[in-house]
Formats: C-alpha cells, structure tokens, sequence
C-alpha cells in the first residue's frame, strides 16, 4: 500500500487543489439532415465540418444523419469525411438500412468509440419501420456505441436517429407523435446505466406539440424521458425570439425560422454528475449571443442575424465566410444546419468520479489508487483498477505512483 503509507490525503488535498477543475475527454456529437444526399458535394461538405475560423471547427467524433438515399451514398459521405482536409482519416459507418423513403447513418471516429454489441449482432436496431398513413414515413434507427479508451468498458450510449412526419395538420402531427412514443419506449427497455441520445429533424414547430411532450415530458415511467440540454421551449416557428438556434433554412428559400434539427439527451446526461453534457442544462440558450458561455450547444453558421433570411456569408461571426458558403451549399434547397453538443465522458483525467472538478472524492479515489511503481492498483475498497490507470496514470506505464502524482500537479496548476 505505497500510496497510502507514502502521502497523507491532506497533502494530496492540498496539490490537487491548485486548479480545481478537471479535463476530461470530450465527444462532440453532430445530428444533420443532409438534404437527399448521393454522392457530390464534396468540398462543400469537407468545409462545413473541418474547415476552420477564429479557431472554431466542427470537427465532430459521430454524426447522427437523415436523408442519405443509399448505402453508395453512405460509403461515399465516409470518403469524403476521411479524405477531408484535417480530418484524422478514422471515419467509418455504422450498418445501413434501406427503408422506405429517405433513411436514417451513423458515422463515428473509430479512434474514439466502437459499435456495441450487446443489444444486437451489428451496432444497429431498427426501433421501428416507416410506412404509409398512419404510419410514420420513414424507420427510426438506434446506434450504440462504446468508447475505445475505456479500460473499465462500462460506458454505453444508445444514439436515435429521427425524420419525423413534415407539414402542419392533425394526421402529421398524430403520425410525428407516434414516431415519440416509439422511440421514448424503446429507450425505455434500454439496460441500467445506459445513457442516450436523440438526434433528429424533427419538423415540431413548437414545444407543446403532443410529439415533442412525449419525449421530454414526465410520466409515470420516466426511464426514457429525454431533455432539451439548452433549456429552450417555445412556439420556435417563425419567432424571431429563437433565431440564434434556429436551423432551416440556410439557403434562403424559406429562410432561418424554425427549430427542426435538436438533440435531446437522457436525465443521466445532464445531471452534473459523471458522464454528462458540457454546459448548464439548466439556463436558457442566450437571445442575444451564438457565443453562449453556458452551452457546448451550437446551431453551427447560424450567428443570429439572418432571422428568415439565408445565413449571412459575408461577416458571418461564427464560421466566416467559407465555411458559411460551404454549409449553404451542402443544404441545396430547403436544407438544414448540422447542430452539435459536446459530452464529457470517460476517462476523466484526475477526476475519477467524471462530475467535471477536483473534489473530495477524486482527492480519496487518488489516495486509494497510489499504490506504487510496478504495481497495478488493484488495492482500492472502492474503484476498479481501470478507473484508476484513466484517472490518475499520467505517464501510461501501467501504475500509479509519484511520478504521475508530479504531473497531475503540474497540470492541473496551469
């Protein structure tokens, strides 16, 4: 028990609180309606999600995407994202599904998660078929993933794709809600401890539409309630109040006025507590800024001053004029903005418990897992020897001990 007889846990305290807040590792998470997409559109798509302003990039790890009209197209949407320039060329596919009309990928960094398996041989469940009235039109589909650097292999996430039912009047909006509630349900079997993600173009013009209250709304079983990460309810639909998150239409056919591109995530997610959203799912998105301190939630080229016009190009303050170009002209006509969160998820660096800061219990888990050179540290009461290589083993040799103890110091005083 090196650790233990070598460094009183006040000492331990009194280093690892120099800083006070923890890195962790990050997984950017995009959902976009693509626009009928084939082939084409190359450059124009590269830009939109590598290219770079102000040091701004969407640079995304997995993208939730509606519209793709065949598994070519697929195939070619992965080349384009590999042969992009700064892409780390690590983009693969989830399985593709050929339903009725349009269809729902999934791609994802193979250096960051993998598909899992436990819940079906590939990666991929069709939750539910589309069909004709009074069916939804299209499938849903659910990905689940696991992360690649989780020694403990404990962190699971089922993603939802979603195209809901367009147009106003009571049989789309009955067709959309049937569509929620079979996606609520099936993130209801879901496992203990699983967490999840719902992205989609959900064509809701307004938060107390029956299809959206069946997704974030309470009821007597609320496993697989979803919630809005930036807190943002309303009449969204041409109301100049949600123009900085508004995501359609970027090229000016019906201009930027309407909320259709969301991601909602589980209560797991936004609790504050392990892996979770990075932001404060409490507070609103902002009225008046994009650059929203509060949130990691971006509607990416929409800076909020192209309320029911195309998105600005030139002096456009988020993206700049490139990148701004290349997301009107990967929409085509009547397109959607991508839209992006970022999770905090494990390994945690230095914050065992993954809540975003150094406290007392990383304090205890670092006293715990310092057991020495050459030893692995599998002496804690409470945390598995994996949790505590991702957490605390610096210099990735395998143990726990002074020398990472020196860097976790000098990190975290910066």
């Amino acid at each position: 028990m090196f650790g233990r007889q070598m460094m009183s846990r006040a000492a331990v305290m009194v280093c690892l609180f120099i800083a006070g807040t923890a890195s962790a590792d990050v997984l950017r998470v995009v959902e976009w309606n693509v626009s009928t997409y084939s082939s084409g559109r190359v450059s124009e798509f590269q830009t939109a999600i590598y290219g770079s302003y102000q040091g701004r990039s969407m640079s995304p790890d997995v993208i939730i995407g509606q519209e793709f009209l065949s598994g070519s197209g697929v195939a070619n949407f992965v080349n384009l994202l590999n042969t992009a320039p700064g892409s780390p060329g690590d983009w693969a596919a989830a399985p593709f599904n050929d339903g009725p009309d349009t269809d729902n990928a999934f791609f994802y960094r193979t250096s960051k998660v993998a598909l899992a398996t436990e819940l079906s041989a590939t990666g991929m469940t069709i939750v539910a078929t589309g069909g004709a009235s009074p069916n939804h039109p299209r499938n849903i589909n659910r990905y689940d993933i696991k992360l690649v650097n989780d020694s403990t292999d404990t962190f699971r996430m089922a993603l939802y794709s979603s195209h809901m039912k367009a147009s106003t009047g009571g049989t789309n909006q009955a067709r959309r809600l049937l569509e929620a509630q079979r996606i609520r349900d099936d993130a209801e079997s879901l496992p203990t401890g699983w967490h999840f993600v719902l992205g989609g173009d959900f064509n809701i013009r307004n938060s107390t539409e029956g299809a959206y209250v069946e997704l974030v709304g309470s009821q007597a079983n609320n496993n697989g309630r979803f919630f809005d990460p930036i807190k943002t309810p309303g009449n969204w639909n041409n109301n100049s109040s949600f123009r900085i998150v508004h995501t359609q239409d970027p090229t000016g056919a019906g201009g930027m006025d309407d909320r259709f591109d969301q991601l909602l995530l589980s209560g797991e997610l936004v609790d504050g507590v392990g892996p979770d959203y990075i932001g404060n799912p409490n507070v609103a998105y902002s009225t008046s800024t994009w650059n929203d301190p509060n949130h990691s939630y971006r509607s990416w080229g929409n800076d909020g001053t192209t309320f029911n016009l195309a998105i600005k190009t030139t002096g456009n303050t988020m993206v700049g004029p490139t990148i701004a170009q290349a997301l009107k002209d990967s929409a085509l006509n009547g397109g959607h903005l991508p839209v992006f969160l970022d999770l905090r998820v494990p390994p945690c660096v230095a914050d065992i418990d993954c809540d975003g800061s150094i406290d007392d219990t990383d304090i205890a888990g670092f006293a715990d897992c310092l057991d020495g050179p050459e030893v692995t540290p599998d002496a804690s009461p409470t945390y598995l020897a994996g949790e505590c290589l991702d957490a605390f083993d610096a210099d990735e040799d395998g143990d726990v001990d002074l020398r990472d103890f020196d860097v976790f110091t000098g990190i975290l005083a910066n």
